[in-house]
């Protein structure tokens, strides 16, 4: 099916994303995953998703920085970014700053664990603002 949503999800947490996949597949979107920012950078280049559900606390590259990177690729800037993470209950087991987060370009944030009926809900309001942007 063509027109199916494309959904990246980048989460270090294997459990997390495959309940994620299973959320967004019944729901009729087509989800790519990447267990880390260096591999979710390789599949956003490669696959183009419509959007991004992005973890912050991550090793090889921490949300933030996959955030930023993002943001300043052109072919990926316009890509709806969904900051999901456990980083106001684990911030303290990382050395990576709260301020770090201000500056993000992210279009929302939700903390996990989120419902999968919140999260559906922002995912559909993202993907609907961004079809409405094109």
């Amino acid at each position: 099916m063509a027109d199916r949503a494309r959904i990246l999800v980048i989460d270090d947490d294997v459990d997390f994303v495959k309940a994620t996949r299973m959320v967004l597949e019944r729901h009729g979107y087509q989800v790519f995953a990447a267990l880390d920012g260096v591999e979710g950078l390789q599949v956003a280049r490669r696959e183009r998703p419509d959007l991004i559900i992005l973890d912050i606390i991550m090793p090889l590259q921490d949300g933030f920085t996959v955030c930023e990177e993002l943001k300043r690729d052109p072919a990926l800037a316009d890509v709806p970014v969904l900051m999901l993470t456990s980083f106001a209950e684990r911030g303290h087991e990382t050395d990576l700053p709260v301020s770090a987060g201000l500056t993000l370009e992210a279009e929302d944030y939700l903390d996990k664990p989120a419902p999968p009926d919140v999260l559906l809900a922002r995912v559909a309001r993202l993907l609907a603002r961004r079809h409405q942007a094109a």
